[in-house]
């Protein structure tokens, strides 16, 4: 397994006057996001801007990453726009991911 850091941005159905928690079909992609988590995919996840996040995921290859991405209802209603998937070498901090529930 390796990590990976995803870079998400807003999309076009994005509504610039609404907060994160309030754009269209929040529940369905805060639930995505939690399943995803329960099973080990997202290790760490979080906005950097209010329409930018960081999503740090483990997976087999950046292939499965941009499949179960394809999954979350916020890139299928457009609302998330995925601009970036890199491997990531964790150099520091390798026994608390280890370590951690999930």
């Amino acid at each position: 397994m390796a990590y990976f850091a995803v870079v998400n941005e807003s999309g076009p159905a994005w509504n610039p006057s609404r907060s994160r928690r309030d754009q269209a079909g929040w529940a369905e992609h805060a639930a995505y996001i939690d399943g995803r988590a329960s099973e080990g995919f997202f290790v760490l996840v979080g906005p950097l801007s209010p329409t930018k996040s960081l999503l740090i995921v483990e997976a087999e290859s950046e292939a499965v990453v941009r499949a179960r991405l394809a999954e979350d209802p916020w890139r299928r209603s457009r609302t998330l726009r995925l601009v970036s998937v890199e491997p990531w070498e964790v150099l520091v901090g390798k026994e608390r991911l280890a370590s951690s529930p999930g």
